[in-house]
This record gives structure tokens, C-alpha cells and sequence, in this order.
């Protein structure tokens, strides 16, 4: 059993980190993109709020997905949606690649974003089968450095590959043949549950919303998910902060290496590679939050989540307040510092927290649920940054999201007290 749940982790966690490959290569290749379009006579600040509408109907799309894509991994099983939104990305990413204009740009990055909506429900799934559940937090916390370290290595990769030379479309077609190479091998060895191989499977948390038929694999039915969801406070409360912290979390996924050539002064290289430390402090945030939080009580995860939130809104009100001039180092480090303060909280809300409520039934659906309603902050993140940061400049976009920060933490004040009071 042990074997095989490192087995399981290691890929799902490999697996998990190649759908970055092909969601962080547009962050990478925008600087790239909009001086291909410069030169075509469209002025900058026109080309960014163009990218920036289409990445902001990406993460419409990806948010939309995320609704249903919980559902179907409760019913038809986390494998299936895990595979099939690996290689949906694969081919979509091509189909980018070989783009030549806005519409197809457009089309291509809406699909792309839209079956990448499948993957994280069916990885939450599959999870649920697979560990205790007095180990979320730490199982969640490694199998979470798939979007951190596997966005920061991707990165990396990518920049080096824009060192070396390649134009935008090649690094496009670099990110969907990793990824295709990395589902072969989780189509080979990815299993539903330790039952596909004759061993038990681990108990829930019997605190879930489900009590005793949170070891189901099936729900009833699809209203009595939502009914037991929508009667939850506590739901509706991490559904709140889960809104905020990913219009943060997708503006610097998205905008890092823009700021940093723009307003730093560093290259394309350069500012791909610095972006990677948003994710890489991130995950080293995720792995210190998992590991104190299954040792802190009930109450661990909220009271992190909040700490979190009231130090990342200072931090980013400094970088929206402070001279940086000359010095590109201190904007490098801040950004940085936001990554590992709000990636730890973060990666709770749609993994250990979904786990804690909604056990082996209703896990897909709950993580589906919370990464949507997310993520409809998400799509803020794109067109909505953009005109601030070419309205009011950068350092306006982030005193915006220093407010959403303090804004979101009054919702974890409220979680953290509804945390510590007694189980019932």
C-alpha cells in the first residue's frame, strides 16, 4: 500500500505539473507576443489589454469548467477527468502554436483553459481514495507542489529555451510535447483507487458533511450534493476566499514577467526566470503550511489562512507605495514574499479543506465548486489588471490587491472563529 501511494503522488504530482507547461507558457511568451505585435503596428499598451482579454476568457473558461468537471469526477471517476484534460491541453496547445491572429489565439486559449478545468477535481478524487484522512494536509500539500514547483520549473525551462532563441510558437510546441510524453505515463500507471489493486482503501474524516456516507464513491444525486453544500456556512465562507486569493494568485501567474520587464527593466529571459520564484516560494509555503496544519488541530488551517492574508496585503501594498528605482532586486524579493505567503493558504481551499468536508462522495464536486467560484475572481485578472496597470501602472494594480487581500481576510477571520469552536 505505501509503494503504491508514492507511486500514486509522485504521478499525480508529475502529471498535475505538466498541465502548467501549457497554462504558464502564455505568461512566459507575453512579453514575447506583444512585440511581435508592436511590430506590426499595434501600439503596446494596446497589445497588452488585447492578451489580457484573452486570458481573462481563458480564465472565464476554466472557471465555468471548473463547475461541472467536480460532478463528473464524483460520478464517472478522477482518472478519467485527469487524462482526458491532459490531452485536450496537448492538442489545444498546438492548435495555439500555430495560430497566426487574435481569433484563433482566442479560440484556441479558451479551449485549452477549459479542459485544464477537469484535471485538479480528478486529481482531489482520486486523492480521496487513496490517503487517511488524518494526512490531507500534508498528502495535499506535496501533491500541491504540482502547480508550484512544476509552474516554477516550467518556467525555467521556458526560459531557457527564450535564452537559446526560441520565439513564442516554440516554446508553445516545446510545453505540449512534454506534457503529451507525460500522460502516456499516467495513462499507464495512474489508478482510480487502491481497490483496482486488490488493497483497502483509508477512512475519511468523519467530521465531513456526509458523516457516515462520506465513504461512498457515488453521491445519491446530484441535487443532494448541492442541497448538503448550499446548507453549509462554512462552505460559502471558503468559497469567499477562495474568490480573492485567485484573482491574486492569476494576476501574478499571468502578469510577473510583463511587470518585470516593464516596469524592472529585466529581459525576457531574465524576467521568465525571476518569475519562477512567485511559484517556487509558494511551494515551499505549501509544504511548511501542509505539514503545520495536520499538527495544529482543527483550527490550524484557518488560522494560517488568516496570518497569511493580513501579511500578504501589507507586502503588497508595499510594492504598490515604494520607490524601487535602480534597485530591481527589492521588487524580485516582494514578489517573492507575496508567493509564499498566500500559496499555502491558497492551496487548501480546493484540496485539504474540500477533503476535510466532503470525504470520498462529494470531494470532486466540492473542490470543483470552490476552484470555480474562485476563479471567477480569476477572470478579473486579465483584462481587468490590465487596464489598471496601463491606467494607474503597476504599482496602482497592486495597491488594488493589497484592498482584495485585506478585504478576503475579514472571511478568514470569520472561518478561523467557526474553526475553534467545538466539533459537533
Amino acid at each position: 500500500m505505501r509503494f503504491w501511494q508514492a507511486v500514486t503522488v509522485a504521478l499525480l504530482v508529475t502529471g498535475y505539473a505538466g498541465y502548467y507547461l501549457c497554462r504558464s507558457d502564455l505568461s512566459v511568451a507575453l512579453p514575447l507576443l506583444i512585440q511581435e505585435m508592436a511590430a506590426h503596428g499595434i501600439p503596446r499598451d494596446e497589445a497588452t489589454t488585447r492578451l489580457g482579454t484573452i486570458a481573462s476568457f481563458g480564465v472565464l473558461a476554466y472557471a465555468i469548467g471548473k463547475f461541472p468537471s467536480g460532478g463528473l469526477a464524483d460520478f464517472l471517476g478522477g482518472r478519467r477527468n485527469h487524462l482526458f484534460g491532459m490531452a485536450g491541453s496537448v492538442l489545444l496547445t498546438f492548435l495555439f502554436a500555430v495560430s497566426g491572429g487574435i481569433p484563433l489565439f482566442t479560440l484556441a486559449w479558451i479551449g485549452n483553459r477549459g479542459v485544464q478545468s477537469l484535471g485538479w477535481a480528478g486529481v482531489v478524487k482520486i486523492t480521496s481514495k487513496w490517503f487517511s484522512f488524518s494526512t490531507y494536509g500534508t498528502v495535499m500539500g506535496i501533491i500541491s507542489l504540482s502547480f508550484l514547483f512544476g509552474d516554477a520549473l516550467s518556467r525555467q525551462f521556458m526560459s531557457a529555451l527564450i535564452a537559446y532563441g526560441l520565439g513564442w510558437r516554440g516554446v508553445f510546441y516545446s510545453a505540449g510535447g512534454v506534457l503529451a510524453a507525460l500522460l502516456l505515463i499516467n495513462l499507464l500507471l495512474v489508478k482510480e483507487s487502491p481497490r483496482d489493486l486488490g488493497l483497502g482503501e483509508p477512512a475519511v474524516n468523519p467530521d465531513n458533511l456526509f458523516r457516515d456516507a462520506g465513504e461512498k464513491h457515488t453521491p445519491a444525486s446530484v441535487p443532494s450534493l448541492l442541497r448538503t453544500f448550499g446548507r453549509s456556512r462554512v462552505f460559502w465562507l471558503v468559497c469567499v476566499l477562495s474568490l480573492g486569493m485567485t484573482l491574486v494568485r492569476e494576476t501574478f501567474n499571468l502578469w510577473t514577467p510583463t511587470y518585470f520587464t516593464q516596469a524592472v527593466g529585466l529581459t525576457n529571459a531574465d524576467a521568465a526566470q525571476k518569475s519562477a520564484l512567485f511559484p517556487l516560494f509558494g511551494g515551499i509555503s505549501v509544504l511548511l503550511s501542509g505539514f503545520l496544519s495536520d499538527r495544529l488541530g482543527r483550527a490550524g488551517r484557518a488560522g494560517i489562512i488568516l496570518c497569511g492574508m493580513l501579511l500578504a496585503g501589507a507586502t503588497l501594498l508595499i510594492l504598490g507605495m515604494a520607490n524601487f528605482k535602480d534597485v530591481p532586486g527589492w521588487p524580485v524579493a516582494l514578489v517573492a514574499l507575496v508567493g509564499f505567503l498566500i500559496i499555502g493558504p491558497y492551496a487548501y481551499l480546493a484540496g485539504a479543506i474540500a477533503l476535510d468536508f466532503r470525504g470520498k462522495q462529494g470531494s470532486g464536486t466540492a473542490s470543483g465548486l470552490i476552484d470555480g467560484v474562485g476563479y471567477l475572481g480569476g477572470v478579473l485578472a486579465g483584462n481587468s489588471m490590465a487596464n489598471i496597470a496601463v491606467t494607474w501602472g503597476w504599482k496602482g494594480a497592486f495597491a488594488v490587491l493589497a484592498a482584495v487581500t485585506w478585504l478576503g481576510s475579514i472571511a478568514a477571520a470569520l472561518y478561523f472563529v467557526h474553526q475553534r469552536q467545538p466539533e459537533q
